[in-house]
């Protein structure tokens, strides 16, 4: 009996990993074994970064909480359970949205806040 290969099978799935490697230098793109590497730590790497964006995104918006609640004479740490106190159901990435675009509404807040 002859020996069958999958072919159709075994080229879709090399397919897949050149198509994923569009774009890089070399053998990274050309050559099948160096590809599947490169895609592989590559998807790792966006498995990884879809969580730190989060992280580095919260970050952010805690240090222009911070830096826009001290020009109003307040810590973060004050300003955030201020707001608790006060009753202000507002999330860090709005509050840090208003720090930046609207500083009126924020010194408001942030009297809010002090009271």
């Amino acid at each position: 009996m002859p020996r069958a290969t999958n072919n159709v099978a075994a080229r879709a799935r090399r397919k897949k990993y050149f198509k994923a490697a569009k774009g890089n230098y070399g053998g990274r793109r050309k050559l099948y074994r160096t590809v599947k590497e490169t895609v592989m730590r590559g998807w790792k790497y966006a498995y990884r970064d879809r969580k730190n964006r989060k992280r580095e995104f919260r970050a952010l918006w805690i240090n222009r909480i911070n830096a826009a609640a001290r020009l109003h004479g307040l810590s973060y740490s004050r300003f955030i359970s201020g707001l608790k106190k006060a009753g202000v159901a507002l999330d860090r990435k709005v509050l840090a949205d208003l720090a930046v675009r609207d500083s009126a509404a924020f010194g408001e807040l942030a009297r809010l806040a002090q009271a």
